[in-house]
């Protein structure tokens, strides 16, 4: 009687050890906060923008949250993730363009507003980028973070705001912001850690300062290409995807990445300008670097043209109509590309391990 009773003791204690290390299991989840493609808006989509999680199947993955790129509407999209702005531990940028960092302002206004007291967050990007020519001009990730608030400072609401609660600080948003610039290499380097989390970053072609990341974790990884595109910057080329991005996601297991449909390109009858056409990775190319890099998951993003829509931006005319979501699948699958493929909607999800 003693040993049957010692037996279903130990039997039910194993039972507790076996739930919670499932519940206590490592987990990744990325969220789409943004597919819209380019500065123009299309049926109430979010800028560009990427919320990758990691944690615990207990907690939903949420020990570490980082936003990659913050296009306009990406407040409202991570409070629909259930992550308010204060609980952001880095935002990267892939580059300088409105569409991927107009809702920084947004974010940061509100940590200030709530949050003065911090923690600061980091705002993860390239060092600037010097452009010599006939217009000579800097792309600058520190100079956007450090100017953040100055409309709102001119305007005269962070004074008043702090005559109502002088805790928050005096600087404004800027003063909750620490950057950490990086000069991008073509070999992959980490540029951010924390525990478990480990994120590397690589050179790569759209415009000055573009850079591409990885994310590594015990329950996955994730490579966020941006806008990246071949070096090459037109035909003849082999692809038009980006040789730095294809290194940097060897054996990943997911790619988000933007993408356009080759409806847009030259002589299609949309007008497209060529040479934006040529610095984007296309469709079929980027299903054929995820298969060359043995990809799992290929996540598209910063569709052009959005789903459903009758052009891109208001110049720009499909001749043929909207394009549906298996026209972008085929697209992809016609490179040989077999695994998973997402075509990016607000809020689209993927979570690793798949439950």
């Amino acid at each position: 009687m003693k040993k049957s009773t010692l037996t279903a003791a130990a039997a039910l204690a194993f039972g507790f050890l076996a739930a919670e290390k499932a519940h206590s299991a490592p987990c990744l989840l990325i969220t789409l906060t943004g597919v819209q493609g380019g500065p123009s808006t299309f049926n109430g989509q979010a800028g560009a923008g990427t919320l990758v999680q990691y944690g615990e199947d207990g907690n939903n993955c949420r020990d570490v949250s980082l936003q990659f790129d913050t296009g306009r509407g990406t407040t409202q999209r991570l409070f629909q993730a259930k992550t308010p702005v204060g609980r952001l531990n880095a935002i990267f940028f892939t580059h300088m363009h409105s569409d991927h960092s107009e809702g920084l302002a947004d974010i940061l206004q509100l940590r200030w507003h709530f949050n003065s007291a911090g923690p600061k967050v980091d705002i993860v990007c390239s060092e600037d980028a010097k452009v010599t020519g006939p217009l000579t001009y800097t792309i600058s990730c520190r100079n956007f973070a450090a100017h953040i608030g100055d409309a709102l400072i001119a305007s005269g609401e962070i004074s008043q705001r702090r005559r109502e609660n002088q805790k928050r600080l005096e600087g404004g948003p800027s003063d909750l912001t620490n950057v950490m610039a990086f000069e991008p290499k073509d070999e992959p380097s980490v540029v951010w850690s924390s525990g478990d989390v480990k994120v590397s970053a690589i050179r790569s072609a759209h415009i000055a300062g573009h850079a591409s990341y990885r994310v590594d974790t015990p329950a996955g990884s994730v490579v966020i290409g941006g806008d990246a595109g071949n070096d090459t910057r037109k035909p003849p080329r082999e692809t038009s995807t980006s040789a730095q991005v294809e290194l940097l996601a060897k054996d990943v297991d997911v790619i988000v990445h933007s993408v356009i449909h080759p409806v847009m390109g030259p002589g299609k009858g949309t007008g497209f300008p060529p040479p934006i056409y040529y610095r984007q990775s296309d469709a079929s190319d980027l299903g054929a670097m995820a298969k060359r890099a043995g990809a799992k998951h290929l996540m598209l993003t910063h569709l052009i043209p959005p789903v459903g829509a009758p052009n891109q931006g208001p110049p720009y005319p499909l001749p043929d109509g909207p394009l549906t979501e298996d026209d972008y699948r085929d697209a992809v699958s016609s490179s040989g590309f077999s695994g998973n493929v997402v075509v990016g909607s607000d809020l689209a999800t993927l979570r690793l391990p798949g439950q």
